[in-house]
């Protein structure tokens, strides 16, 4: 069963993923992969090529409009990797072109039988109390549901 950790103005969900770990992080480094699993709906389409490092950067096509709460329509963020442990963890925020300096990650946790916890954080800890309300954008059930997807993706091997 998922586990949902509420910290002040930080997400994080876990959830157990019969595959190894190289096989999860080869979808969370990978643009595509990044299209495939999201659960929000926002990201329709990539440009770029999976992160191989600290520092290296995709282009993700999004729409706001599946979110229905600000009327954003469809805009490009580039998504920077600030956080590179190969199989272990990932951490992206979006750049200088987001004035919100929120940040996503993966953590994933080797365990018996095959069987990888992963887990997916948000953290907007360092967001202005002035637009804090406006935060999480991405709601805990989208976290969820993205490693609900991960697990079906892993699995189909993408």
């Amino acid at each position: 069963m998922p586990d949902t950790v509420y910290l002040q103005d930080r997400l994080e969900v876990t959830r157990p993923i019969s595959a190894p770990p190289a096989a999860i992080f080869d979808i969370v480094r990978s643009p595509a992969g990044h299209v495939a699993i999201d659960a929000s709906g926002m990201l329709q389409d990539y440009t770029g090529e999976p992160a191989e490092k600290v520092g290296d950067t995709f282009v993700i096509h999004m729409d706001r409009e599946s979110l229905n709460d600000l009327p954003m329509g469809r805009y490009d963020v580039t998504v920077h990797i600030i956080r590179f442990e190969r199989d272990k963890e990932i951490a992206w925020n979006l750049g200088p072109d987001i004035p919100f300096p929120h940040f996503y990650g993966y953590r994933l946790h080797p365990g018996e039988d095959g069987v990888t916890e992963v887990t997916s954080y948000y953290d907007w800890s360092r967001i202005g109390d002035d637009i804090k309300g406006r935060f999480p954008i991405v709601p805990e059930s989208a976290l969820r549901a993205t490693l609900g997807i991960l697990e079906r993706t892993v699995k189909k091997g993408l």
